[in-house]
């Protein structure tokens, strides 16, 4: 699957999410399916609903503004 979207780690914003144990426990396990982290597999399906609700537009590689500004 191709990466639609990368940033610097150092440009993203920590916080807490407070998730029930179980809903957890199916993200691990999906995201180990993907072969991903859990937190990637967050970000991706944050991504997908965003983008699929247009609230966030895929970004040209050459772009160079803001990843946190929804242009």
């Amino acid at each position: 699957m191709p990466v639609l979207y990368t940033h610097d780690m150092s440009s993203k914003k920590p916080f807490v999410l407070r998730i029930d144990p179980e809903k957890l426990k199916s993200l691990e396990k999906w995201a180990a399916d993907e072969f991903r982290s859990t937190n990637g597999q967050i970000e991706f399906i944050l991504d997908q609903a965003l983008r699929t609700s247009g609230r966030w537009k895929t970004r040209n590689k050459n772009q160079t503004s803001n990843p946190d500004k929804n242009e």
